[in-house]
């Protein structure tokens, strides 16, 4: 009985220690521009007062960074506190398997070691185990048949095996299966055969695939959406949860629901951010009506920066997603992971406040690390920094990080130091620069013969001007340490 009693104290006191840890909620934006958020400009082409009433209660990164210039990559390094560059580049394909490792770190499972509920909505994009429901001798060539899989089968390998409690989804809108997963099981049987059309708002299309009968585009962000509203709705005070949230928008194909049309002077593009601005309203709403707004920190961010579709608005609406940046996903430029960046943990972070520091989203691991007092290790999130002495406006050592790494294809790398980028690469661009765009910014074309591109991002946020050649011993400081990181030396400090 002794011993019992015992294990039953311990037990509470875990419990009521995990009480007392915050709430938190990551809302992940999909190809959004950094200056796709209004900021409380009026004058905004796009209009975002639910992020913007976000942004006023906590604290705003202006100079917040994705790991990558692309989806799959990024949500790895957030997740995992690593850099994606350490173990891949591209994203998960259509039917590929996991990202991860048997085992692996990632924040949804420290929290839930933690005395968490964990639960993610919407678009996943990390992988999940075909093999798993895919019928015996099927050929790849038919890999994109409905006939070729078990549908009533589990579906493994995806959130609930990283961390999660609980999951509902579509996996990613615009690749197969065409359907929507509740935890590891299919909700809806995709048993129509392939499909490739053409959205009925903006542009973009799906890649081929099953897709079940009653499923549409449309439906994607409002059921996601509804769907983490219901599950908060059923949270209780006495336990602490965990919601990543990854929305489907402003990721091509453009479908703003027809109630958000002409909502931006942005075309359907600047549409559907508005309509992402609204589902982020509702799951603040939802936290105010649960008595959660004031133990939970939230936060706003995005995986990369704007589609190339950006160069066309630019030229139709005068609006560049990127702002004063150069740069668009898939870039290394700054524009292709430079994001919106927004922090709100009230009684923690001063209200309206503003942050000029170079941060990555592979910090959060470590900050959440050090709210719920986990012991990370010297092996796991070698490359997330702990950003609450900046979130609660603690004197520090600047810069807080030491450098950053940028990357999203092989062998191509810029690293971040202070105001100095360097692009070791010949051009930061992954595809050609409009000329409009060239002409707008006054930017060149730097072609593909540079040893590599030096900017000062204070006087020079556009990169436009290339200062290699005047700073050579800068340069090779700089290469030299991207080298080492490249090498496998850490980026964050070194753990007891």
């Amino acid at each position: 009985m002794k011993l019992l009693s015992i294990l039953l104290l311990c037990v509470f006191c875990a419990a009521a220690g995990a009480a007392k840890h915050p709430n938190v909620v990551i809302l992940y934006a999909d190809d959004m521009g950094v200056a796709d958020v209004s900021y409380g400009n009026a004058v905004a082409k796009i209009q975002t007062p639910n992020i913007d009433r976000l942004a006023s209660g906590g604290m705003t990164f202006t100079d917040g960074h994705s790991s990558s210039g692309i989806c799959t990559p990024s949500r790895f390094a957030m997740l995992t506190g690593q850099h994606h560059w350490r173990r891949f580049h591209g994203i998960a394909q259509a039917y590929d398997g996991p990202v991860f490792e048997a085992g692996e770190f990632t924040i949804a499972e420290m929290f839930r070691k933690s005395g968490y509920r964990t639960a993610a909505f919407g678009k996943w994009h990390l992988g999940w185990d075909f093999d798993a429901i895919r019928k015996p001798g099927v050929a790849k060539e038919d890999w994109v048949k409905a006939e070729s899989y078990d549908w009533s089968k589990r579906f493994p390998g995806g959130p609930l095996e990283r961390g999660f409690d609980h999951y509902f989804g579509d996996g990613t809108i615009n690749f197969p299966p065409y359907c929507w997963i509740e935890d590891d099981r299919f909700v809806t049987i995709p048993t129509r055969p392939v499909i490739k059309s053409e959205p009925l708002a903006g542009g973009g299309s799906f890649r081929p695939g099953p897709m079940a009968e009653s499923w549409n585009p449309y439906d994607i962000l409002p059921t996601m959406t509804e769907k983490t509203v219901e599950w908060i709705s059923k949270q209780t005070s006495d336990q602490p949860f965990f919601v990543y949230l990854a929305f489907n928008s402003p990721h091509y194909p453009i479908v703003p629901n027809q109630a958000f049309h002409g909502k931006s002077q942005a075309g359907y593009y600047g549409d559907f951010v508005v309509e992402t601005d609204a589902m982020v309203g509702k799951v603040l709403a939802a936290l105010e009506e649960g008595g959660f707004s004031e133990n939970t920190l939230v936060v706003f961010s995005a995986d990369n920066g704007a589609e190339t579709h950006a160069f066309e608005r630019l030229e139709t609406f005068d609006q560049w997603s990127s702002g004063k940046f150069r740069g668009v996903k898939r870039d290394i430029y700054e524009g292709g992971h430079r994001v919106p960046f927004v922090v709100r943990w009230p009684g923690h972070i001063e209200a309206g406040s503003f942050s000029d520091e170079v941060v990555s989203q592979v910090d959060l691991a470590a900050t959440f690390a050090e709210i719920v007092d986990f012991n990370l290790g010297s092996d796991v999130a070698i490359d997330s920094y702990n950003l609450l002495p900046v979130l609660r406006g603690e004197t520090y050592t600047r810069p807080l990080r030491t450098a950053t790494v940028q990357n999203t294809s092989p062998g191509k790398f810029a690293l971040r130091q202070g105001d100095w980028v360097l692009i070791d690469a010949a051009s930061g661009a992954a595809r050609k620069e409009t000329e409009h765009y060239l002409q707008y910014f006054g930017l060149e074309d730097y072609g593909n013969d540079n040893p590599g591109l030096l900017f000062n991002l204070k006087g020079d946020p556009g990169q436009s001007k290339n200062l290699y050649a005047e700073h050579p011993e800068r340069v090779e400081r700089m290469r030299s340490l991207l080298k080492r990181y490249i090498d496998g030396e850490r980026c964050a400090p070194a753990r007891d």
